[in-house]
């Protein structure tokens, strides 16, 4: 059974990925994750006592830790999926999202060529570094066309260039030093285990609360909607199938408005409520300010990964959504966990 080392894999994709593999059975996993303020232990209590799971916490900026662990460890993958990912934190303090997007993905990559170089020849030649990036990296879209593989970057926000820069790091060193790298771009996460400073929790935790639902502009922006479940299948795909130096787009096929996606949240937590509310949840709805640089629309062309590797999104929105907010309903105990602390509360914000 080989060995895989996932970065952040006590947040929300990298989480579901672990509890995926852990269930299959397939890998024995070493968890690295720093457990900033989106990263949480109670996040992996299906696989805490497993042996096929091993956490460490730690910062994958430090390469001292990084290279112990290729060291000791030994895995024949790495999958990448540490980051800073909301945008407006990005916009109020764009230094950290340098400093892990950036330096820490440069740091992982510098570390793990080194180790990479030092294995049998055989085992340089299965051995992957996979890179989990987002379709923010493109920009903006106008009414029409979709991004795939070969859209040029137009990063808009320091989120999005950050993670197009650490792109564009993971492509160097596959082209230079030949590290058998590959990248994916995913559209817009939701499901449950989610930080709820991101659109889909943080509608359904109000709209349950009787809170006020911020909506920025006036809530026309598209986005293309990927379940977790999905999207950690398709990086299981990606590490079994992929190609080195190749790029895949994975995308949900479900194009929403945000005042779509937040009004069918509404009708799912005034069903799941059983009409004790006195009031829809749509009267919550507050438009706000719209952000600087708020992208119009996310739409990526999957067929690469479809034909290529035979993966196909299954989850069905309305059905999913349903079942996200039961969850979010269902854990309160987990979103006061995640949530505790008042710098938390206080950046508890708009990320859509």
């Amino acid at each position: 059974m080989r060995t895989v080392l996932v970065t952040g894999g006590a947040g929300f994709i990298g989480s579901c990925l672990v509890r995926q593999w852990v269930a299959q059975g397939e890998v024995r996993l070493v968890n690295l994750d720093k457990l900033t303020y989106a990263g949480s232990r109670d996040s992996l209590a299906d696989v805490t006592d497993n042996p096929l799971h091993t956490f460490v916490q730690g910062d994958i900026c430090d390469g001292p830790l990084v290279a112990r662990l290729l060291g000791e460890y030994r895995p024949m993958s790495v999958v990448h999926m540490a980051a800073e990912s909301h945008v407006d934190r990005s916009i109020d303090g764009p230094r950290r999202f340098v400093e892990t997007n950036v330096v820490g993905t440069f740091t992982l990559l510098d570390e793990t060529r080194r180790y990479w170089r030092e294995l049998p020849a055989d085992d340089r030649q299965r051995f992957r570094f996979v890179h989990i990036s987002t379709d923010e990296v493109y920009g903006s879209l106008g009414e029409a066309g979709m991004f795939d593989e070969q859209s040029p970057y137009l990063p808009n926000s320091p989120y999005a260039a950050s993670k197009a820069s650490s792109d564009h790091l993971v492509r160097a060193y596959h082209q230079t030093y030949g590290l058998p790298t590959i990248i994916t771009n995913s559209s817009n996460n939701y499901g449950p285990y989610q930080f709820p400073e991101k659109l889909v929790p943080l509608v359904t935790l109000n709209a349950l609360d009787g809170r006020a639902i911020p909506i920025y502009g006036s809530g026309k922006q598209v986005r293309d909607w990927l379940h977790v479940e999905d999207h950690a299948r398709a990086l299981r795909a990606v590490l079994e199938q992929g190609v080195p130096g190749e790029t895949y787009c994975i995308g949900g096929d479900c194009e929403l408005t945000n005042l779509d996606v937040v009004h069918t949240i509404c009708d799912a937590v005034d069903k799941y409520s059983g009409g004790e509310q006195a009031t829809s949840s749509r009267e919550l709805i507050d438009f706000v300010a719209d952000r600087p640089g708020h992208d119009w629309r996310y739409a990526l062309n999957s067929s690469k990964i479809e034909t290529q590797l035979g993966w196909k999104p299954i989850s069905d929105f309305s059905c999913s959504i349903c079942e996200t907010v039961r969850w979010y309903a269902e854990n309160r105990a987990w979103v006061n966990e995640i949530t505790s602390g008042n710098d938390r509360r206080e950046r508890l914000g708009l990320d859509w």
